[in-house]
Formats: C-alpha cells, structure tokens, sequence
C-alpha cells in the first residue's frame, strides 16, 4: 500500500502562498519600473512640445496648438494635453482624461523673461493584469516549477517500509503500556473492594495474592494475550471466593452455591460467575433481612433515616497535597474550610431547606471534609439540604480552582458524596473508587431519593461491581430553579469572601 507524504496538503498551502508572494513582488517592481520610465518620457514630451508650440502660443492659434497637440496624443501612453495661455485660460483641450486617469506633468511656457502659457501632459496608469500579460512567461514558468516541487515531495517524503514497520511497533508498545496500566488500575481496585466485603481473613489475603501472581505469570508468559479480560476474569473469581467463604458459615444453604461456582469458575465462564454473584448477593440480602441483621438496616432502601453527611473530597491522582510544603499547604485548606463553612451558612438561610441544621463545624484536611446535616422537624427536607449543600461547594471550587490556576498557584479539583448515616463508610469507597473530579455521588434510601427527585436528575453508575455502585446514583443536573438558587447562594458566598479580603 502506497502512503502519502505527511502533510502534503499543508505544504502544498505553502507553495501555493509562495507563487501568490512571487507574482506579487514581479507586479510591484515591474509597475514601479513602468512609472519611471514613463515619467522621464513624460517630461521629455512636455519640453518637445513646448519648444514646437512657443510661437502659436505666443499668438494664441488655436488651430496650430490643436495640430501639434494632436500629435503627441497619438502616444499610447499619452491620454490628455492641456495648453493654457499666460492668463490660466484654456486654448487647446485634446485628449480623454475624464475616462482614464493617470499621472500628471506640467510644465511653464517662458519667451525670455515673460510667461506666454503652461502645458499639461496626463500618462495613463498601467493595470496589474497588463503587466501580468506582459510577464506571462514568468507567470506560468513559476507556476509550473512550484507545482514541480509539489510533486517531487509528495514522492520523495513518503514514508518507507522500514519508517511505516518502525511506527506500527511504536503505537503497539504504547497501547500496550496503556493496557497494561489500565489493567494495573482495575485490579488494584478490585483487590481493594474484596478486602472491603470480606472479613479480612488470611483467606481473603492468600485468595487475592493468587490472583496476583496468576496475572503477573501469565503476562510474562505471553505478552500478546489480551489484558483487559484476564484482570477481570481474575477479579470476579476472587470476588465470588471470597464472598461465598464469607457467607458459609452464617448460611449453609450457600454451601451448594459455592461448590456451583468453583466448577464454573475452573471452567472459565465468566457470564455465569456474574450470574451466580447476583443470585448469592439477592439470598445473602433475603436472609439478612430474615435474620434481622445490621445489614437491614445498610442495604434496605426503605430505611428511616432523619440525617445525612456530606463528604467533600479532593480529587488528587498524583498525592500532590502531600507533597505541598506546609506554609502552602495550610493556607489552602484554611480557604478551603472557610469556604464550606459559609456555604453551609447561607445555604440554611433558604426557606426551602427550613428546619435544616448542620451538627458540626467542618474542617479540612488531607482526606477531605465532613459535613452532617439534622432534620429538625418531619416536613424538612435534609436529603435535598445535603445534595443543594455538595452541589454549592462544587461551583465554589471550580472558581477558586480556574482562578488559582490562571494564578500559577497550587488548587485541586474536589468531589463530593452525599449519605445517610448508615452508608458513611461505603460513600468514602464509592467516592474513592467511583467518584470522578467535578462529580457528586448520592447513596440514599427511597424516603431521600424521594425528596430530591423533583429538584435533580440522576444516572445510575455504569457497569456496577458490588452492592453499593448498584444503588449509588450520580448527579447529573438540576432544575432551572435549584441551580438558579445556588447561584445566588453562590455568589453571596463570593461576596463575603471579597469583603473580608478587602477588610
């Protein structure tokens, strides 16, 4: 297969602006060239006919100045003469001068001492596209050697074989290195969410070092197999093991279940393994609820609830925060509390979030910032208080965070979460695993969903791995009402931020 020279359109664009710049210059030095010469014809002329007609000038003979005049405008180049007498009188007009302008040359008529008359001569302009046709040959000449070098790079500056193999490697060894950190990434975290359901057995511990090493050895093995399906297949192996391990001893009707999975899972079918997860989960969540476990009152979305905290996180991939010295690193979260503080301030101060309280003063740190709201009253609407709340600061810090960057100055993105009191601890893994920068999280019962879904829409979290992505919702919006409210919370915010600097 024959490939093309790279950038062979741009630098066809250049050849083309350097012919046009070429032309250009040939017009301009010709047309000055032109004016020169035909300025010196000019004045030679006008002197001529001044010497021919000093004597009819002299008597005013019209008809003599007339013949002589006619003379010279049978010049290509002359377009108007203009004899006038001592007096500025006209005698002899000849010529089109009103039809084709040009540059003038006068010139006093003199017997001696004494002024008998003055003559006028008009040269007509030369046009660009005459002196184009005039220097045609260049014209094309030029034209024909710019295309010429078009042609000769497009064939010279194709890549080569070797060129074209050496590029295939490069793009492969960095999808490749792409893969392979992504693969890292996910596997990390599916490790980091088996400790978090299991019981943080040795089992647990021995079940995902295997999982581990499995994958490192069958990578070095072959390098070309695909690695996005082995972390995965890996994972879910692990999550099932570990789950059902988990779950025998407090339900021995899942001792079935787990002997189902462990031939499955020797038999590689992963569509099953998601199939068997979903099932011991809906029998772990049936018996709980038979049971009447702590779980009920985690995992059921119909449970009471009459608070919710927001967690407020800042969304720092490289640790950057604690590399920060501390004379930068303290200012900025002093900011970054005052902020929140006044924004839970003003925002409680809406009627529509009457008989809302906040039970803490919230304080940043490293892991972020904690906010729990109180319903005062049956009619308040604290989960709706929560969301208004993790929304207003999210618009808070993108200012401070665009304009301490236009700044040159150290700034993080944030994310926040909003729960119940009960989902506290799974919000801090889903905001960890999940969340994404600019992003609000929400995991509350239907009693809080209820309350916000006339406010905010919500999307559920793509490709769930575990119990609580299921139920987790993201924000993606609210009404023109809302947004408009924490826009002018927002900005008496601001305002009081200005007054105090400027205080």
């Amino acid at each position: 297969m024959t490939y093309l020279a790279p950038r062979q359109g741009l630098f066809a664009i250049i050849l083309l602006v350097s012919f046009c710049l070429q032309t250009l210059l040939l017009v301009i030095s010709t047309d000055q060239q032109l004016s020169n010469s035909r300025a010196q014809k000019g004045e030679q002329m006008v002197a001529q006919l001044i010497d021919e007609a000093r004597l009819s000038l002299e008597n005013k003979d019209r008809v003599s100045l007339s013949v002589i005049a006619n003379r010279y405008t049978s010049e290509q180049d002359v377009t108007r003469i203009l004899i006038k007498d001592n007096n500025g009188d006209i005698l002899v007009p000849v010529g089109n001068a009103p039809m084709q302008q040009g540059d003038t040359i006068s010139q006093i008529a003199t017997k001696g001492d004494a002024v008998i008359g003055s003559v006028a001569l008009t040269l007509k302009d030369i046009s660009k596209g005459e002196i184009i046709a005039m220097q045609w040959p260049f014209v094309i000449g030029s034209m024909l050697l710019h295309l010429l070098l078009w042609l000769i790079y497009g064939y010279i500056a194709r890549p080569t074989k070797e060129q074209i193999n050496a590029l295939s490697r490069d793009i492969q060894d960095l999808h490749r290195e792409q893969y392979r950190q992504i693969d890292q990434r996910e596997f990390a975290r599916g490790y980091e969410r088996n400790l978090e359901r299991g019981d943080d057995t040795e089992g647990v511990s021995t079940e995902s070092t295997s999982a581990a090493d499995a994958t490192a050895t069958a990578v070095s093995r072959n390098p070309n197999t695909d690695k996005l399906d082995l972390p995965r297949k890996l994972d879910i192996h692990s999550a099932v093991n570990q789950y059902v391990r988990g779950q025998q001893g407090q339900n021995p009707e899942l001792d079935a279940t787990h002997n189902t999975t462990e031939h499955d899972i020797s038999n590689d079918d992963t569509g099953n393994l998601q199939d068997e997860v979903t099932a011991a989960n809906a029998n772990n969540d049936d018996n709980h609820k038979s049971n009447g476990s702590n779980g009920i009152a985690r995992l059921s979305a119909n449970r009471p609830f009459d608070s919710v905290s927001v967690q407020i996180v800042f969304h720092d991939e490289f640790n950057m925060l604690e590399r920060l010295a501390p004379s930068q690193r303290l200012p900025y979260l002093a900011l970054c509390t005052q902020l929140l503080n006044q924004a839970v301030t003003e925002l409680l101060k809406q009627p529509l979030l009457l008989g809302v309280s906040a039970i803490n003063e919230p304080n940043f740190d490293e892991s972020g910032a904690y906010v729990m709201l109180k319903a005062d009253n049956s009619h308040a609407k604290v989960a709706l208080a929560g969301v208004m709340l993790a929304k207003l600061y999210l618009m808070l810090n993108k200012i401070i965070h665009d304009k301490h960057i236009e700044l040159s100055r150290f700034a993080l993105p944030a994310k926040a979460g909003v729960s119940d009191n009960a989902q506290v601890e799974a919000m801090s893994h889903l905001l960890e695993s999940v969340g994404k920068k600019e992003q609000m999280l929400i995991l509350l019962p239907n009693a809080g969903i209820k309350q916000i879904n006339h406010h905010v829409q919500l999307q559920s979290v793509m490709r769930p791995t575990t119990v609580y992505e299921r139920e987790c919702a993201i924000f993606d919006g609210g009404n023109d009402a809302m947004i408009q409210r924490l826009a002018d919370v927002r900005n008496a915010v601001l305002m009081i931020e200005e007054t105090e600097a400027q205080g």
